[in-house]
């Protein structure tokens, strides 16, 4: 009996050869396609986004808002919260900054951050002194996990911000009035005085617009005509204007902030997996964290030996990344706060402090592994770039 004969008589035969005529006539040339897979991962994840000042508006005396458009396509969705890492050159140095996307995901046309000076910033007053309509940025494409899930967070989130901590607060908000999405949303807004407000006239029209949005302005040093919350954010504030304990909460904003306001969410019993927080940057005062070595002092500097490159100088009290920018030694960078990894740095000897909350795996720590960014030289040290 022949090869097809016997074929033919397998149960189904009749069925198969149907169906492959079909996938014949309407199935893919894969070899064809070859790549295109490829092209949407890098539409959806690009290495790098070229982007143009398209708009800048001045929020405050000391912060603009800058709207950035796609100056080679279309930029890459995000989910409200999450940032961009923006690279640049200041003072002849090559370094970047994250910045939270203020504008809502809902908006496809443009990325909004906004840039608040910081006292000694010199990226900061590059951007806001230097930066016009028309020019020209490269950053990352948005990263993060500072975001809504709705499978943990539930529908009432409470915001606490300080200053430009306002940013990703911004992006949620405006999200939920975009869609009109069914989320009750309270803000804690914290300011030294009133004239530091960012985005206050769009926050008080939301909510007069958006009946489950509320928002309480919290100044420290108001002027005697201030009739809103005067002082912090406390738990007294907090457990005054929150009606019930159902509420996950999102922290973003100066160090001073964190270490004032999660102590007073611990006074109200909010447990750690309904509290989300967002690290902005470096500490400015490394010295007077715990476990910073008594005997390291804030004017020591150290020998920082590149293997296969060259000896560096480094300050204790500065990331050690940013000591490697200033001797031209850029190594990738994202968060530039100790948690997205991609600065990861094998020291070979010596030692570094890296303060509470750097995300360092396991096998980090087991095989000599730092995060640069968060990382300060307290004795000369040898790393492997």
């Amino acid at each position: 009996m022949a090869r097809k004969e016997i074929m033919q008589k397998v149960a189904g035969y009749d069925e198969i050869i149907r169906d492959n005529t079909i996938l014949e006539k309407y199935g893919f040339d894969y070899p064809a396609r070859k790549g295109e897979v490829q092209k949407i991962i890098d539409s959806l994840h690009p290495q790098r986004l070229d982007l143009i000042v398209s708009e800048i508006r001045e929020q405050t005396a000391s912060a603009k808002s800058f709207r950035l458009v796609s100056g080679n396509g279309a930029l890459p969705p995000f989910q409200s919260g999450q940032y961009i890492n923006v690279f640049l050159e200041a003072g002849g140095i090559r370094t970047s900054r994250p910045y939270s996307i203020a504008s809502s995901p809902t908006q496809t046309g443009y990325y909004e951050i906004t840039v608040r000076r910081v006292e000694d910033g010199f990226v900061s007053n590059v951007l806001l002194d230097e930066l016009k309509p028309g020019d020209r940025l490269q950053a990352s494409s948005p990263a993060g996990n500072f975001h809504y899930n709705p499978l943990f967070h539930g529908n009432r989130l409470a915001f606490i911000a300080g200053g430009s901590g306002i940013t990703p607060f911004m992006s949620m908000i405006r999200e939920m009035a975009d869609r009109n999405l069914d989320r009750r949303l309270h803000l804690f807004y914290g300011s030294r005085v009133e004239e530091d407000v960012i985005y206050r006239q769009e926050i008080e029209r939301i909510a007069e617009a958006h009946k489950n949005f509320t928002w309480d302005l919290v100044v420290s040093e108001p002027d005697p005509s201030f009739s809103g919350c005067r002082g912090f954010i406390d738990a007294n504030l907090i457990g005054k204007k929150l009606e019930g304990t159902d509420w996950t909460f999102f922290v973003c904003g100066p160090e001073a902030m964190y270490q004032f306001c999660l102590p007073q969410l611990e006074k109200l019993s909010i447990p750690a997996r309904k509290t989300k927080v967002e690290v902005m940057g470096a500490p400015k005062n490394i010295v007077s964290y715990p476990g910073w070595p008594e005997n390291v002092k804030a004017g020591d500097v150290f020998q920082v030996a590149v293997k296969g490159k060259k000896s560096i100088r480094a300050a204790a009290v500065e990331p050690l990344m940013i000591s490697l920018e200033r001797a031209g030694l850029a190594i990738p960078a994202l968060c530039r706060s100790g948690e997205c990894s991609l600065c990861r740095t094998k020291l070979l000897s010596g030692n570094v402090y890296q303060p509470n909350g750097v995300k360092l795996r396991k096998s980090d720590r087991t095989f000599g592994y730092i995060h640069p960014c968060m990382a300060y030289p307290i004795s000369d040290i040898e790393i492997l770039l």
